[in-house]
């Protein structure tokens, strides 16, 4: 991260300098450390710029011309998402920054990170990547400034950008430029896309034309329409064809996914030298993202549930990827012990695959990692917890599958849904010397656990450290068909099944469900019917989610055409922030701060015999009382004369 390590190693350049808008953490769930390190392990000098004054290119220029490239990304997150709420208000912290400083980043930053890149050193090649770039490969709705925005191809003018998860992808591009390929000889490689001029013919064989950018942004929204159903189809790595869309006079070009990672290529992955710290920069502050990750380890990656507003599948693909237990049992034992590493190097074929050369790295414990861990795991999990070794039990027919959920409408036939290697690695993990206890912090897929009750009941003995999360999102089915997810009986269910193993496991433990407020289909009423489900089942939710429409998604072309890309049928949407305000306030209706807002959307439904002191109201029919300052109740008043209140 600075010229004086750069020094300490001996270096006289460096081949790739990756920018990025988040602190930087070497630690395997931040993309610019994973990225960095499988470039290191395959024998590339790198270099890193995190969160860089982009009002001048001074900082692009700390290492020098790099001799590669630059490889530029927004961070772990959209930089719009980070710095937004869904009602457009400006977000108050940054978890992806020291002490969780604002203002670290600009909005948009792959956009400004890129042109400041090109004014450092003309002629150096910029790849782009990483979750906002990802997602907006194509023309996308922009909730922001509620337009509809070209290709960040376009704007950004990258060279290549690389989409979804990118270590193979992008070890190949490094390599083939190293090798003095010109980067326009790299359209090839699977997980790009790129720009073509006005007089640059784009490839018509085994591709899919796109509405265009002129069409799509045309107040006839079937168009736009059309774009997100068509682009959906073409995920699956194994069938996907290229699309192509144009731009005025110039076309976006997206080749088909990279494919997924073999269980060899992830042990490779994760089994790189993280020391899993900050750098020692930012002492004494803390990056609050890696607070919560810290002692976290991943399994999987990937997600089959097709939930229409999760940009999950967008990015790391519907097929799963996991990891052997032996390469997280090494992970754990190097996280209680801080024993070396043992890395796999990469080869350099022309695709980025892996070849199993194994070497051994030194740990070094940034700020004393051995000493700090406290025997709990935090999370051993992934995008969702409980789909570990799941997968199409045909793989001739996964080939050629274009079905956009494994799960939705009904779990498919062909799903692989045994629970049981994942018991085992849980087994395994409990066992192992340092290790007090392994927590699943992460999701888990309700309707796939109620098909093992050994899992759930594995799960309430000895993972939870007494709250377990599950998303039933909603309880109106047809919002639940738009969302994608199922019925609220299955929740309901598992409920039952989790009380039942919790209490045989002499344990009081509890569900902590999430719901969404303002997604696509949701009116006023039925998020009362969510109201009247928290209240007759005793769920006191805390925080609920706000719909927020980010690029790509496909509940995000609902929210801005009103039509259900799937059916093809009209769907209501809340649009004005009242109205999903009101949504919010419902779902949060014990909230004392919610009075006024709950009592004005039961008015507005006519349903004031809500209103009031009996056993089935919402609210009472005064409003409770204010709050002293600071946030604590008023003290009870003494009796004159006694000596208790």
């Amino acid at each position: 991260m600075t010229p004086a390590e750069v020094d300490v190693r001996g270096w006289d350049a460096v081949d790739v300098v990756f920018v990025t808008g988040d602190a930087y953490v070497d630690h395997p769930s931040f993309a610019a450390a994973i990225l960095g390190r499988w470039l290191e392990a395959a024998g590339w000098r790198v270099a890193i710029v995190a969160q860089p004054d982009w009002r001048t290119c001074d900082a692009w220029r700390t290492f020098g011309r790099p001799r590669v490239c630059f490889a530029v990304s927004a961070g772990n997150m959209d930089s719009m998402v980070n710095h937004y709420t869904a009602n457009r208000k400006r977000r108050n912290d940054d978890a992806y920054s020291p002490s969780a400083v604002v203002g670290r980043r600009p909005d948009r930053a792959t956009l400004a990170y890129c042109q400041r890149a090109r004014e450092a050193y003309p002629g150096v090649p910029v790849i782009t990547g990483g979750i906002e770039a990802s997602l907006r490969r194509l023309a996308h709705y922009d909730y922001w400034s509620d337009t509809v925005r070209r290709s960040i191809v376009m704007d950004a003018k990258p060279d290549l950008l690389v989409y979804g998860m990118g270590e193979r992808t992008l070890a190949a591009i490094v390599r083939r430029l190293a090798d003095g390929e010109p980067v326009e000889q790299l359209r090839d490689l699977r997980g790009v896309a790129y720009r073509l001029g006005a007089s640059e013919m784009p490839p018509s064989e085994d591709s899919v034309v796109l509405p265009s950018f002129e069409e799509v942004a045309a107040d006839d929204k079937l168009a736009f329409v059309e774009m997100t159903r068509l682009a959906h189809r073409e995920t699956n790595p194994h069938c996907a064809r290229r699309l192509v869309q144009a731009h005025g006079r110039e076309t976006v070009v997206v080749n088909p996914p990279a494919m997924p990672l073999e269980t060899e290529e992830m042990d490779a992955v994760y089994g790189l030298p993280f020391t899993r710290e900050p750098h020692p920069s930012y002492a004494p502050a803390t990056i609050p993202a890696w607070e919560m990750i810290k002692d976290s380890i991943q399994i999987v990656r990937g997600c089959f549930g097709g939930c229409t507003f999760c940009s999950l599948a967008a990015h790391q693909g519907r097929i799963i990827q996991s990891r052997s237990a032996e390469s997280v049992l090494a992970e754990i034992d190097r996280l209680s012990t801080g024993t070396k590493s043992t890395a796999r190097n990469p080869s350099r074929d022309r695709e980025g695959a892996v070849a199993a050369v194994d070497m051994e790295i030194p740990l070094p414990h940034g700020r004393g990692s051995e000493s700090r861990f406290s025997g709990t795991i935090s999370d051993l999990g992934g995008p969702t917890a409980n789909m570990y070794r799941m997968g199409c039990s045909r793989p001739e027919v996964q080939r050629r599958c274009r079905r956009a959920s494994c799960l939705h409408p009904t779990i498919c036939k062909l799903l692989r849904t045994d629970h049981g290697p994942l018991i085992r690695l849980l087994e395994a993990a409990r066992r192992q010397p340092g290790v007090r206890r392994v927590l699943m912090a992460s999701g888990v897929r309700m309707d796939l656990a109620r098909r093992s009750k050994a899992y759930v009941s594995h799960l309430a003995r000895f993972h939870i450290g007494g709250h377990l999360k599950v998303a039933p999102e909603h309880v109106d089915p047809d919002v639940l068909r738009l969302m994608h997810k199922p019925p609220v009986e299955c929740f309901e269910a598992f409920a039952r099944q989790f009380r039942e193993v919790s209490h045989a496991a002499g344990r009081r433990q509890y569900l902590v469900p999430y719901f969404m407020a303002g997604h696509p289909g949701s009116t006023l009423a039925s998020m009362l019917d969510v109201a009247l489900f928290l209240k007759r089942t005793g769920y006191r939710v805390e925080q609920v989610q706000e719909f927020l429409p980010g690029p790509f998604d496909v509940a995000t072309c609902m929210y801005y055409t009103g039509i259900d890309p799937t059916s093809g049928r009209e769907v209501y949407v809340a649009r004005g922030l009242r109205e999903r305000r009101l949504q919010k306030a419902l779902l949060l209706f014990r909230q004392p701060e919610n009075y006024r807002l709950v009592r004005g959307a039961l008015k507005k439904l006519g349903r004031t015999d809500l209103i009031g002191n009996g056993p089935e109201c919402l609210i009472p029919d005064k409003p409770p009382r204010s709050p002293a300052p600071g946030g604590k109740p008023p003290r009870s008043r003494r009796r004159k004369g006694r000596g208790r209140p």
